[in-house]
């Protein structure tokens, strides 16, 4: 996984480039009818109901227009929310409020969604061992934001990127001339450039859960596409020697069936590319 610095980096990349994107030489429509001077105040204020997420976030997006801009938290990430609630009030420059609003509603909008989509996943799966990762399925630009509000929502990332965790899929399996061969490879590679990551590899039916075991150094097994019967047999087949994540197609409807034949992690890409926005307002005061 990348560093808590890294990852700082990727939310400020974020931060200057929606401003540049949003702004560009001038908010002209606040610089046409707001003095300079003028102060104001102005609400988050929620329309919907579901996990809020984004609340940090929006302070630094604050901070990053307009240090002199003061927010007085009221809910904080990972509550929960119904129509009617304030989140929080920013006070300070008019102008610097309107230039930040945009990107402010945007990313807790589609963060708050995310949150609220993983919370379901968290709650249908309590009382077993499994955790819900997120995958890198995401908005591109925006990953970062995404996987940040999987963490408030309750669940847990997976790699973040394609170069901080090896993932031996079908296509890299079969390009690599088999299984064995990918991890072998793969191993070597490492060890030639001094890289210390994981290995997490893809079966497709359980003769390739065998024969990934016959190889060592593998973090975790990726039970793909597989039915509840047959990922029962996989987690039996692997027992300890390795972590399991089952994949593929998993819904809220069929989650804690999956859980419950043992499996370590269950993915889903849902998290992040299956989700409504919620309705959230930046209202004057």
């Amino acid at each position: 996984m990348i560093s808590k610095e890294q990852f700082q980096k990727e939310i400020d990349y974020i931060i200057s480039n929606a401003i540049r994107e949003d702004v560009g030489d001038g908010d002209h429509s606040s610089l046409a009818c707001i003095p300079a001077s003028a102060q104001g105040k102005a609400k988050l204020l929620v329309k919907d109901e579901g996990i809020i997420a984004g609340v940090e976030f929006a302070k630094e997006v604050f901070n990053y227009v307009d240090k002199e801009m003061t927010v007085e938290t009221l809910i904080e990430d990972g509550s929960r929310v119904k129509y009617g609630d304030i989140v929080f009030y920013v006070e300070g420059s008019s102008q610097s409020i309107l230039k930040a609003e945009r990107l402010v509603l945007n990313a807790m909008q589609r963060m708050s969604a995310i949150a609220t989509k993983t919370r379901v996943f968290v709650d249908l799966l309590k009382g077993t061992k499994t955790q819900i990762l997120d995958t890198r399925k995401t908005t591109p630009g925006i990953r970062a934001l995404e996987k940040w509000a999987v963490k408030i929502g309750g669940g847990e990332n997976h790699r973040f990127a394609l170069y901080d965790m090896v993932m031996l899929k079908d296509n890299h399996i079969d390009f690599a001339g088999g299984i064995t061969k990918a991890i072998t490879k793969t191993k070597q590679y490492l060890k030639d450039n001094n890289k210390d990551l994981k290995i997490i590899v893809e079966a497709r039916n359980l003769d390739e859960i065998i024969e990934i075991l016959q190889n060592d150094g593998v973090y975790r097994i990726l039970i793909d596409n597989f039915n509840f019967e047959d990922t029962k047999k996989a987690v039996q087949l692997i027992g300890d020697k390795c972590l399991t994540e089952s994949s593929g197609g998993i819904n809220e409807q069929t989650a804690r069936q999956y859980a419950d034949c043992g499996v370590d992690f269950i993915s889903s890409g849902a998290l992040t590319h299956s989700v409504y926005n919620m309705d959230l307002s930046l209202k004057a005061v």
